[in-house]
């Protein structure tokens, strides 16, 4: 019988103490039970709840985010596996690609860009533009409620510790002897343990080789709604970096022509030079379920999302820049044909396809990867669900290589019944965001300096009037800044400039 032999390798690590102190430790029990009873634990059961151990060496920002994002119960609104909708370090790719993050991991301002896109309320403090003193009045605040938590960017090599740069969130704090629980995403290394906050700031006060910007610490907390409700911008597709730079760069550049008269002018130059593949870049959120899973009634959340989402689409439609954003199109002889760029499928059952396959993406967790979907039959229904008032059901097979799968996607009903390029009155539901709605949303989530170039003063006032965000509704407001939020840190991530100024006002 030939004996089974060891491989050669690691099994955690000796935490150094002093510094640290092991949570698990006499002196770190006794530190916990103090601290619970001086009341500066309470942050620290949603995180336990959620704790995880990063999946690869270099994704503890990717891992203590998802931990985050899922103790303050934030919804990613697309599915995880299977029903479940829950933050996984997989569905972190928004601002850098995975592959990208597993080699070098992740910057402290790209983390930053990440937990904005996921829908977080985030400030972000480095070292230089912030003091210790500010650092433990926020530690103070999130472990004495669970509304709140910080993520910490520091040196390990401050607390002798192993390794560079890396981030983990804070679970806790100790008054007494000013001491910081820190909860280590990299449990297959050192367990959680306290360290001296002074000594926390030191490590948070060194600079990233990477970056040449000091590290520093992310105060995350959940926003008074889900942002994001109907649109979202998205980087899955490669041409997001053209998008993103023509409607930063190239925008503000070509509504500073001479013959640029009136607004119909205005929407004519920037809509007649969208980039390639420009309908990729901005998506409907929509609410996604396998037909096994579905039935004639709508759950509360369902019902709720779905009037939310319905809501924002109303407010949008009743903004002055839809009206002239619908003038438009109708103005284009040929629509669609003439507009290629505005719409990327032509008729219904092409529409309701494509919406059934990148339900069955999000559902399968592989959404934007290079698996190919291909939607066999649809079928587009309206159902009264719940004695309420009617819904649009989309309903689709969805084949990929031998396997089958049934999806049902739940779309807002349009106030106003569209054509197929969404610009005008036809028998078209407009189920899907093929013009009109989804350019007013973008045009409202331009910066304002955009329109700075025009050089007609009554116009320039009247484009200011109709993309202002001060007489919005308050729904439609938040959703616009959150867009303009995703557009700003997008294109600083384009730039490799997101790590320069956290501070920049988004407003």
């Amino acid at each position: 019988m030939k004996m089974a032999m060891a491989m050669a390798g690691l099994y955690k690590r000796v935490l150094p103490s002093p510094p640290a102190v092991d949570f698990a430790s006499s002196d770190g029990k006794q530190l916990f039970i103090e601290a619970i009873q001086n009341g500066t634990m309470e942050g620290f059961y949603r995180l336990i709840s959620y704790f995880q151990t990063q999946s690869e060496p270099a994704y503890c920002g990717l891992a203590s985010l998802s931990m985050v994002l899922n103790a303050l119960a934030i919804d990613p609104g697309r599915k995880w596996k299977g029903p479940w909708r829950w933050f996984d370090e997989s569905m972190l790719d928004c601002c850098e690609p995975l592959e990208k993050v597993k080699e070098k991991g992740i910057s402290f301002g790209k983390l930053v860009c990440l937990a904005h896109c996921a829908g977080a309320k985030v400030q972000a403090f480095r070292t230089n533009q912030s003091f210790l003193d500010d650092f433990r009045k926020f530690v103070v605040r999130c472990s004495t409620s669970d509304d709140c938590h910080i993520i910490s960017s520091y040196h390990r090599a401050t607390f002798k510790q192993t390794g560079t740069g890396h981030f983990s969130p804070i679970g806790g704090y100790h008054a007494g002897r000013d001491m910081a629980l820190i909860l280590d995403v990299a449990r297959f290394k050192y367990p959680p343990h306290w360290v001296p906050l002074r000594l926390l700031w030191e490590a948070m006060e060194s600079v990233d080789e990477a970056t040449r910007q000091c590290r520093g610490f992310l105060l995350i907390s959940r926003p008074h709604r889900d942002p994001g409700l109907l649109y979202t911008l998205s980087c899955k597709h490669e041409s997001w970096v053209k998008v993103a730079k023509y409607l930063m760069d190239d925008v503000p550049n070509l509504v500073k022509t001479d013959d640029v008269k009136d607004v119909h002018k205005v929407l004519s130059v920037v809509f007649s030079s969208l980039p390639s593949h420009f309908g990729e870049f901005i998506k409907w959120i929509a609410e996604v379920r396998r037909r096994e899973d579905g039935s004639q009634n709508l759950s509360l959340e369902e019902n709720g999302r779905l009037s939310l989402k319905e809501e924002v689409l109303k407010q949008v439609q009743e903004t002055g820049l839809f009206k002239h954003v619908v003038a438009f199109l109708l103005s284009l002889t040929l629509c669609c044909r003439n507009a290629p760029t505005l719409s990327n499928e032509n008729n219904l059952p092409d529409i309701a396809a494509t919406v059934c396959c990148h339900g069955a993406e999000l559902l399968s967790g592989t959404f934007g990867s290079s698996e190919r979907y291909c939607c066999q039959e649809t079928c587009i229904r309206r159902l009264r669900a719940n004695g309420d008032k009617p819904i649009t059901l989309v309903s689709g097979t969805v084949v990929n290589g031998s396997s089958e799968q049934g999806v049902d996607v739940l779309v807002p009903s349009c106030p106003t019944k569209l054509n197929c390029c969404g610009s005008g009155p036809s028998n078209c539901n407009g189920i899907y965001p093929a013009g009109n709605d989804v350019l007013t949303a973008l045009l409202l989530a331009l910066p304002p300096e955009t329109w700075r170039g025009i050089k007609d003063e009554k116009l320039l006032n009247e484009m200011y009037s109709l993309v202002s965000t001060e007489n919005l509704p308050i729904l439609l407001q938040e959703e616009v800044l959150h867009l303009r939020r995703q557009l700003h840190l997008l294109k600083k991530c384009q730039e490799n400039k997101v790590d320069e100024d956290l501070g920049e006002p988004l407003c």
